[in-house]
């Protein structure tokens, strides 16, 4: 069994990887097929674009959401490619992860110049 910060290291070096062969400037639909492509190639299970329905006054609703990815059904990696994050990217990727009921999520932004300006780690305490 894998655990949650064993997922996220993966997760950063292989995001490292991605950034150092692309740089900046692309789509996240770019960076996220090749970091699903580097995590699968280290044996994890990856899910991409997996919907995640709402649950409002005890309806399950499919409202559109989708994770971008989820690896190891623990953590929640959602891909950015903009200037720069705002709070409103963290409140997206904490609601992901209470509606998911997980623990742990990155929020990437590939747009940097440093990649490691543009990682987020996010904790669900709730």
């Amino acid at each position: 069994m894998v655990h949650e910060n064993n997922i996220s290291s993966k997760v950063i070096g292989a995001a490292i990887e991605v950034h150092k062969q692309l740089w900046p400037g692309l789509l996240e639909k770019t960076y996220e097929a090749c970091l699903l492509y580097e995590l699968e190639e280290q044996g994890l299970e990856v899910k991409r674009q997996m919907a995640l329905p709402i649950v409002y006054k005890k309806v399950k609703l499919n409202a559109g959401y989708r994770i971008d990815l989820l690896i190891e059904n623990k953590v929640i990696v959602e891909i950015k490619s903009v200037e720069a994050l705002v709070d409103i990217h963290t409140a997206q990727l904490l609601t992901y992860l209470i509606l998911k009921d997980l623990k742990l999520g990155l929020l990437i932004n590939f747009n940097e110049v440093l990649l490691k300006n543009g990682i987020r780690r996010i904790v669900n305490n709730l």
